[in-house]
């Protein structure tokens, strides 16, 4: 890995976001060439978490557009706040200001709501732009994101073409629910965020909980590993793991061994189906313990 990427990646380790050099690589690519970054991978695996610590050592503004089926260009660029404009118009009536001009100030900056991506590319300093479960979106809403991420750039009929003030740092995460076209495919350097290894999930929980005693927390990254070979319908994410060592140190839980009953208890931070609850009852979850120990 090239001395660039190793610092970004030492720079996100400080940050508390443990990446893969692939990972790394990737978002260090992503950023020198000005290129949207596409990141693929199961659910709790980390995408997210990347624009966040990304905006954290930029310093640089979070703007996030969380995608979803009937996505359109009103909820995610521009709208008109017809309210107001429908006050002005009929202030404008009574007052007797009506006239020619009344069409261009209600069709001015001082009606337009901007929604994620127009904000995005009209900020002073380059934002993190997150484009958040992209899969969710229909095919249609891809069209509309790609003037975006060719040219920066939003037409708006009534104002003309507004052009990016500062070039968004853009990435885009996909839980892989659909197919991406293959061009919003082609316009983005791409990374597949795998659930991570042992070591990696230990260095993880290292970071974010820093006062956990060391044979703990391998039982732990133990356990959560060996839940995920279980045939689940949800598996767990970095995200649980967190949770349930937070819910086992606070439950004064020292060995996962010791307590049946606790154990139990703090699966509600792992398994998040009835069905999955039912396939790990309380002697299955002894026996992982026990392999974890």
């Amino acid at each position: 890995m090239t001395g660039g990427a190793a610092a970004l990646q030492a720079q996100l380790s400080g940050a508390g976001y443990v990446a893969s050099d692939e990972l790394a690589m990737a978002l260090y690519l992503a950023l020198e060439l000005e290129r949207p970054l596409l990141l693929e991978g199961a659910a709790g695996v980390g995408k997210t978490e990347v624009a966040k610590v990304l905006a954290a050592l930029k310093s640089a503004p979070l703007i996030r557009l969380q995608c979803y089926e009937g996505l359109d260009a009103s909820h995610a660029i521009y709208e008109w706040n017809y309210q107001r404009q429908l006050l002005a118009i009929r202030a404008a009536g009574e007052s007797g200001a009506a006239g020619p001009g009344l069409e261009a100030r209600i069709f001015s900056e001082d009606y337009l709501l901007e929604r994620p991506l127009l904000q995005a590319i009209r900020q002073a300093v380059p934002p993190v732009l997150l484009i958040d479960e992209i899969d969710r979106a229909d095919e249609e809403f891809e069209a509309y994101l790609l003037e975006i991420l060719s040219d920066f750039t939003i037409s708006i009929p009534e104002l003309g073409t507004i052009h990016a003030t500062a070039r968004p740092h853009v990435i885009l995460t996909s839980n892989g629910t659909r197919d991406l076209s293959d061009a919003l495919r082609r316009r983005c350097i791409y990374a597949y965020v795998e659930y991570p290894d042992p070591a990696t999930e230990l260095a993880i929980l290292e970071k974010r909980h820093p006062g956990l005693e060391p044979r703990l927390a391998a039982q732990i990254v133990g356990f959560v590993q060996a839940l995920r070979r279980e045939d689940l319908d949800k598996v767990p994410g970095v995200a649980e793991t967190l949770d349930f060592a937070a819910a086992v140190s606070g439950l004064g839980v020292a060995d996962l061994t010791d307590d049946p009953g606790t154990l139990q208890a703090a699966l509600v931070t792992l398994l998040k189906t009835q069905a999955d609850r039912a396939r790990v009852p309380s002697e299955v979850a002894q026996r992982l313990a026990g392999r974890a120990a």
